[in-house]
């Protein structure tokens, strides 16, 4: 152009093309910057949307772990400690994003509202930011910060998740999406490592870009895990590679009455390859089921087993058992054979102790039967129950309960309440001892209640004694001991007398019995 003999009109043409040709090539370069911070705005919005579908997610397995702590406890306290490192991660990488367009002097809300072109083109800043100096071989604080929770990431996913074909793609995304070095022979890519490459003279919205899409992952592999966790316990429930097969039905059945069981394989499971049950009458939606045989009463039994093919094609057989009981209906009971003699007379309750009574009703769960008195306490249940008079002769008592169809039964008997037999007081075990007279101050007064079924003890507490010619003296405790004076004078065919004796008892609410009866020592 130089050389040619061009006229001014032509020379003013050929720059006017010159600066279209710059002109058009800044407005390029604005495009691409723009379609770099879109693209990082995008990356921001999908990162949002994944950290919703997380949480929903945590949920679910904070679920299970509570309802199923055996299965999915140690799921959901791995996947704690690896959101502490994901959330660390992220929040390096937002407090990096916002230091870094800080010092680059973005406008907070230009890459949104605004478009900032000489601040998003800048390289300087990131430059900055990552290298001490500007030296690429010197990686400051925050590139080396972002490097360490990277790494510590990766590592804990491959501490938690095996490596196995189920992990395999959890654990190829992490290995690539956190890897801080290149897999070459010199870790280098067009002569830089990771960091240079991603950040050295680096455009600040490629460097925001960059960040972004290490947050994003972040989050894409929280829910990739989550997804595994969950996963986990459901593959192995349809391949029951660690479960057995369950019977659900009756374990007690009325004679002639129609019951159906279930059998299934652990886990509900409606499509199971290669899935027979032996011994049941229809398989359906994964489900055995079989009618039971009640024709006979008695204790009842049947067994098979649950066939599958698991994920390797290989057959696995779970064998069942289940055992139910077959008794008699209440209108069965009448036709049955037998007799039931009941002494009526002998239907007493003592007044003012506690009187066991035992009771069931045929065909109904004791722990749901009930017994009820007129003029009396009842305590305790299951069919066995405490009943404590309190007035009146009679008391009737009524059991309440439900059969196995649900209809109330109840029946009332009554029993006659009678005071408790007295006491006997005793020397030596009889009411008429015979003894020396030197011998009586060695001996107890005693009460007992002989051929009175209850456990019942005494303890005397006072009595009198009387011995011929004297008055009668009270003594305290049960020793004759302290009226050893009365005894010196006896002869033999004197009688010494022991009445009014008062006794505290035993087994009979702690009260006061006073024997009306008294025993006679006879001097030898």
């Amino acid at each position: 152009m130089a050389k040619e003999n061009l006229s001014p009109r032509q020379r003013m043409i050929n720059l006017m093309y010159l600066v279209f040709i710059a002109m058009l090539a800044i407005q390029i370069d604005q495009e691409i910057i723009r379609s770099f911070n879109d693209t990082k705005d995008s990356l921001e919005n999908t990162r949002t949307l994944t950290q919703q579908k997380n949480k929903m997610f945590e949920q679910t397995l904070a679920a299970k772990a509570q309802n199923s702590p055996e299965t999915f406890a140690k799921n959901y306290q791995n996947y704690q400690n690896l959101k502490v490192a994901i959330d660390a991660l992220v929040n390096e990488v937002n407090a990096q994003k916002t230091a870094l367009g800080k010092d680059a002097g973005l406008k907070e809300g230009a890459s949104d509202e605004g478009f900032d072109f000489n601040v998003l083109n800048n390289t300087e800043a990131s430059t900055r930011f990552y290298f001490q100096g500007g030296d690429e071989n010197s990686p400051s604080r925050d590139a080396q910060s972002l490097i360490k929770k990277m790494e510590a990431l990766k590592n804990l996913i491959h501490t938690i998740f095996p490596n196995n074909n189920q992990n395999k793609p959890l654990l190829d995304r992490v290995d690539q999406s956190m890897a801080t070095v290149f897999a070459t022979k010199n870790q280098k890519r067009g002569g830089k490592n990771w960091l240079q490459y991603k950040f050295y003279n680096q455009p600040l919205v490629a460097a925001l870009s960059n960040l972004e899409v290490i947050a994003t992952e972040a989050r894409n592999i929280q829910s990739d895990a989550l997804a595994n966790m969950l996963q986990e316990k459901v593959d192995a429930d349809i391949k029951f590679n660690a479960y057995q097969a369950m019977v659900v039905g009756p374990t007690v059945v009325l004679q002639g009455d129609k019951q159906e069981v279930k059998v299934v394989i652990g886990t509900y499971a409606r499509d199971v390859q290669g899935l027979t049950i032996s011994n049941v009458d229809r398989v359906a939606d994964g489900q055995g089921f079989k009618a039971l045989n009640s024709s006979a009463v008695g204790a009842q039994t049947f067994n098979g087993a649950i066939s599958f093919t698991d994920a390797h094609g290989k057959v696995v057989s779970l064998p069942f058992s289940h055992t139910y009981n077959v008794i008699a209906g209440a209108q069965e009971v009448k036709l049955q054979s037998g007799a039931l003699v009941s002494a009526t007379k002998m239907n007493v309750l003592y007044r003012g102790i506690g009187n066991p009574v035992s009771g069931s009703i045929l065909g109904a769960d004791n722990s749901t039967v009930t017994l009820s008195a007129s003029g009396a306490s009842v305590s305790g249940g299951r069919g066995n129950w405490t009943v404590t008079p309190t007035s009146g002769n009679t008391v009737k008592l009524t059991i309440s309960g439900r059969d196995p169809k649900g209809k109330v039964i109840a029946q009332s008997f009554d029993f006659r309440v009678k005071n408790i037999p007295p006491p006997v007081v005793q020397i030596r075990g009889s009411s008429s001892p015979f003894m020396p007279a030197s011998s009586i101050k060695n001996q107890t007064v005693t009460v007992d209640m002989p051929d009175f079924d209850f456990p019942v003890s005494f303890h005397v507490t006072s009595f009198k004694v009387k011995v011929p010619g004297k008055a009668a003296m009270t003594i305290s405790g049960n020793s004759l001991e302290n009226a050893a004076s009365l005894f010196t004078n006896l002869r033999s065919g004197d009688m010494v007398a022991i009445f009014d004796v008062h006794a505290t008892a035993t087994g009979l609410g702690s009260q006061n019995v006073k024997s009306g009866a008294a025993a006679v020592i006879n001097v030898q």
